[in-house]
């Protein structure tokens, strides 16, 4: 039997996992990703997008500007594109900017992000590869290929998982002291540490079929775009341009009453298509698009994250960037136990914290994709006519999907206006977070929010200034912060201080920054009882009156 050890063993290679890996790696901790797939085995075409704040994390981890580079052609326009047929009439856009012109772009709906790195359009065939060759590259990182985990168990001290190689049928062992289920939808480690999904187990039926159409590009008689949204009388369906050439990605919507097994499939295509345009088929799947979240994310030493955790209908690209998000919070919890600086009790907040945030993000997922079958089913009749009638309805037909579109594809309030609001680690101070929308919100310092990105004087992006753990943001240098300075010192817990120009929305002369860049606490001065602010946020559990100020 082969051995293998590390403080994290988590499994699943997948892009929730192996950001997780990398995140842990880059703090110091040892880790081991077993995957069941070759090196070489290509992932399936699933995600198509990377939120902003994604790209955020991988930009601290080194890796955004590969991800940034890969993809599209640097030129092909992102756009929204909503037609008859793929080859048939435009009929509105929304236009995105090309991945060359994306920190420059001004002026239009998915411009002027409040971030150092805008959402990418990449899609998960071309992102994963990047993010493995990089995290491989990582010291105290192990990537285990063609390593099924068949079982695990725990004690006080630590996990043991077997796992087996699946052509071979060689035993492996590999023991840790915490263990995450990063596999997907149909995670065994969510069914091992008893949680059940719950929610909406049918919302829409969607047959994707991925294709190579050589032609197909050079026979459209509209510009090129990265979601092309076909919908005509006879199909509804949405086709992503994968490689900007040739590849595409299909998702055709299945009407009520229709089933997989009776669905012309090759009908449907052409019926999306529009013409007699030669295809190939590269692969196919068939799925149920639901709302379900684990009733938990935790059993003692196991933890479940992404898809094992949540899955919801993939509107506003936030499946797999919901799960990076869960990955990131749990990484900095995990590192600040096993360092030594924060009690165990922070795991707690794992799932405290990212429950609540995948219920809003599902729901708002689900509510978009009602909004869009309501108006899937309302096809005008003679949306292809040449004619007057036919121009009108196209028109007005099309300004109704951009209105529904455009928060889902500009998706400013998810990236930013998301908050923790019942964290055990926050130090609330009475003040209610803004509320906000899928792409509306207001920055904000109450405690639990995103701490505001802003530009520093010498250009630097704030984000670029903050330390690897906790970050002290001053805005009055008179303020004395040496309270606060030697409570985390006796802790052992890694603060930085960054001393700051005021710049709105910054109102208060200190605010304490997370490692994933939430607020933990702000104020005016240092509070009376500083060693328990920072023992709150380390996981033990004070007063919550001391820090009111």
């Amino acid at each position: 039997m082969r051995h293998h050890h590390a403080a994290v063993v988590i499994i699943g290679a997948g892009p929730v996992g192996i950001t997780l890996a990398m995140d842990l790696a880059w703090r110091g901790i040892s880790v081991i990703v077993a995957e069941a797939r070759a090196r070489d085995e290509p992932p399936s075409p699933k995600c198509n997008h990377v939120s902003a704040r994604s790209m955020e994390i991988f930009r601290r981890l080194g890796v955004a500007q590969a991800v940034r580079n890969a993809g599209l052609p640097a030129d092909f326009p992102n756009d929204i594109s909503f037609r008859t047929t793929a080859i048939g009439r435009e009929f509105a856009r929304i236009p995105i900017p090309c991945r060359r012109d994306r920190y420059s772009a001004r002026g239009g709906a998915d411009t002027d992000w409040p971030t150092p790195e805008p959402p990418h359009r990449i899609n998960q065939i071309f992102l994963e590869p990047i993010l493995i060759d990089h995290a491989t590259a990582m010291p105290g990182l192990i990537l285990l290929n063609r390593t099924r985990v068949t079982g695990f168990t725990q004690d006080a001290t630590g996990i043991v998982a077997t796992a087996e190689n699946p052509e071979t049928g060689e035993a492996i062992e590999i023991t840790g002291k915490y263990l995450i289920g990063c596999e997907g939808a149909q995670s065994p480690t969510r069914r091992a540490i008893g949680a059940r999904f719950e929610g909406d187990a049918e919302i829409s039926r969607t047959q994707s079929t991925y294709i190579r159409a050589p032609d197909l590009l050079g026979r459209m008689q509209a510009a090129a775009a990265w979601s092309n949204q076909i919908l005509n009388p006879r199909r509804s369906a949405n086709m992503f341009a994968i490689d900007g050439r040739e590849t595409w990605l299909i998702h055709n919507y299945l009407r009520p009453g229709e089933d997989f097994s009776s669905l012309d499939r090759d009908g449907c295509i052409r019926a999306i298509l529009g013409g007699d345009i030669p295809y190939h088929v590269i692969g196919q799947e068939d799925w149920i698009g639901r709302r379900l979240l684990a009733n938990t994310f935790r059993d003692r030493r196991a933890f479940i994250c992404g898809d094992a955790a949540h899955i919801w209908v993939p509107f506003a690209g936030y499946g797999m960037n919901a799960g990076i998000a869960d990955a990131i919070t749990l990484s900095w919890q995990l590192a600040a136990v096993l360092t030594g600086w924060a009690a165990p009790e922070i795991l707690d907040a794992y799932m405290a914290e990212r429950h609540p945030i995948t219920e809003q993000v599902s729901r708002y997922a689900m509510n978009t994709a009602m909004a869009l079958a309501r108006q899937r089913a309302a096809i005008p009749a003679d949306i292809e006519d040449d004619s007057s009638a036919g121009a009108a309805a196209r028109a007005a037909f099309g300004a109704t999907l951009v209105e529904i579109n455009t928060a889902q594809f500009c998706c400013g309030g998810l990236n930013f206006g998301s908050y923790y609001d019942v964290s055990p680690i926050i130090a609330y101070d009475g003040e209610a977070p803004p509320t906000y929308t899928m792409d509306q919100f207001t920055p904000s310092t109450v405690p639990g929010c995103r701490t505001p990105h802003i530009w520093l004087p010498d250009g630097k992006s704030l984000y670029d200034a903050l330390g690897p753990d906790f970050t002290l943001l001053r805005f009055d240098p008179s303020t004395d912060i040496v309270p606060i300075l030697d409570a985390a010192r006796v802790c052992g817990m890694k603060l930085a201080v960054l001393d700051v120009p005021r710049i709105a929305p910054y109102r208060e002369n200190l605010v304490l920054s997370r490692p994933d860049q939430h607020i933990a606490w702000r104020g005016n001065h240092a509070p009376a009882h500083a060693r328990e602010l920072i023992d709150r946020v380390r996981g033990y559990r004070p007063r919550q009156e001391d820090f009111v100020h």
